[in-house]
């Protein structure tokens, strides 16, 4: 049975049908009767109060502790439990998120969280994303969304500019490093096999001939991770040593062929340090291997006319996987994957579906691991779009100004930095593994800045991440004088 509805009378009054309806418009707050005005009204239930908190939050952050209390983080419960049984206003869910989730978070972007190289989110990046939540889009097609592909592609077009890579270069905006490993390293194994004359997206890799992959042995985890999600395993791996900053060593690459996937370094997550890309990657695409450039947040010192000499050779390469919540500051998630031939990217990642539209345009789900997503690249280009090349570079150079800011008064302070301050990255030691660590400990509950520790080649540090585009030299100063109270015994 077929019912025509104009307006919502006929269902409101329809016996088996209006009670279902009822029950759903109760659960939103809207009236079963309820005209067009109505429900474009309860459209807007609750983002007045969001945008009142959010506001909130972002005003009063630098005066907050970085790290939660123990008692914010006590409060979670009262957000837990079993589901309610009655629905709740979308005001009474904005109150709730703010009175408890609120005090519950890390304080990443008051310009003092300097763990794990995450930055902090761009004014232009945030009201990007409050828009892209309120149009609802799905980026996968053209279709479903113009705006959605068309900023896309500009974003990594302007992306390719920014880290200086070979015109034509295409690729995909994915969650984050991990992500553009994988979608990147798919699009590799795809060129791979096809030379060898193997489908490996259809017949799989029971039965394929072998290829090998060679990585250094300080290599990110996310690359391992992504070889074991790709079937080339984490362990089936040739590891190349690596020299005391973390840079993979040049004189002891094994033999590379058609057959090889080489993955390098722009950017150690600890030191800093960058693969000796200009005396490796000539010899390497004469040999036929592909070259895959993990530059999670390194790749983005081309940008900078003073620290771009640090990614000379890394063009060379045939993709290059970077993040745009490191230092961009776009906000999570956001990973950009780049291929120089994205016809392999397209052959690794392309769907079809009778119901799948194709059209003449570059359809974004081709080149993306996701299908249905949200409309990401709309924020790495507001992002990018407000900071421009001068306000990339600008990052780059005052994150890595503070880290030597860093490095110069721990070691005025009489403690060993184990690195190369080369860009943003300092590792500090405090004495013995058990002093460091207290020294962490204790900062971590100062709240004044947050560091996390690691252990470099041995050695427990604590580790230093300057890439938040909000840090100013007063943060460094207090953040370095909370450093020096925490280590004193």
């Amino acid at each position: 049975m077929v019912f025509e509805v104009r307006d919502g009378r006929e269902l409101a009054s329809h016996p088996i049908l209006a009670p279902m309806l009822h029950s759903a418009m109760t659960a939103v707050a809207i009236p079963p009767s309820s005209s067009n005005a109505q429900v474009a009204g309860s459209r807007t239930h609750g983002l007045k109060d969001a945008a009142r908190a959010a506001l909130h939050y972002l005003e009063t952050v630098d005066g907050r502790a970085v790290a939660p209390s123990a008692e914010a983080v006590a409060a979670l419960h009262q957000l837990c439990g079993p589901l309610p049984a009655a629905p709740a206003s979308p005001e009474e869910i904005v109150h709730l998120l703010d009175a408890y989730g609120s005090p519950a978070t890390v304080a990443k972007n008051n310009g003092r969280f300097f763990g794990f190289v995450n930055g902090g989110c761009l004014p232009a990046a945030l009201a990007a994303s409050w828009m892209v939540s309120a149009w609802d889009q799905n980026a996968a097609q053209w279709v479903q969304s113009p705006v959605a592909a068309a900023l896309e592609e500009t974003a990594l077009e302007w992306t390719r500019q920014l880290l200086n890579l070979p015109a034509g270069t295409g690729g995909a905006v994915v969650t984050g490093a991990t992500m553009a490993n994988f979608t990147a390293l798919a699009a590799a194994r795809h060129a791979l096999y096809e030379r060898l004359g193997w489908d490996v997206e259809n017949d799989g890799l029971v039965g394929a001939p072998p290829i090998t992959v060679v990585l250094g042995e300080e290599a990110h985890p996310s690359v391992s991770k992504a070889l074991g999600l790709l079937g080339l395993g984490r362990n089936r791996v040739l590891r190349v040593p690596a020299d005391s900053q973390g840079r993979i060593r040049a004189d002891a690459l094994p033999h590379l062929d058609e057959r090889t996937i080489l993955c390098l370094q722009a950017g150690n997550v600890n030191t800093g340090a960058f693969d000796p890309a200009a005396a490796i990657l000539p010899e390497a695409r004469k040999s036929g291997a592909w070259i895959h450039i993990d530059g999670a947040f390194g790749l983005w010192a081309a940008s900078s006319p003073a620290y771009s000499h640090l990614t000379r050779g890394f063009e060379q390469a045939d993709s290059w996987a970077t993040d745009g919540h490191k230092w961009p500051n776009i906000g999570y998630d956001c990973g950009i994957a780049l291929v120089r031939q994205p016809q392999s990217l397209r052959a690794a990642m392309s769907i079809q579906a009778p119901y799948l539209v194709q059209g003449e345009r570059r359809e974004p789900s081709d080149y993306n691991p996701e299908l249905s997503r949200r409309a990401r690249g709309v924020e790495l280009w507001a992002g990018l779009r407000s900071l421009g090349r001068a306000g990339m570079a600008a990052i780059v150079e005052r994150t890595s100004s503070h880290a030597q800011r860093f490095a110069a008064g721990l070691r005025a302070a009489g403690y060993e930095v184990l690195n190369e301050v080369v860009i943003n990255q300092v590792l500090v030691s405090f004495g013995s593994p058990e002093k460091t660590l207290r020294t962490i400990a204790r900062l971590q509950q100062d709240g004044t800045c947050w560091c996390g520790s690691t252990v470099w080649q041995g050695r427990t540090a604590m580790r230093i991440s300057v890439s938040s585009w909000a840090t100013t030299e007063d943060d460094v100063d207090r953040s370095l004088g909370a450093m020096l109270r925490a280590a004193q015994d």
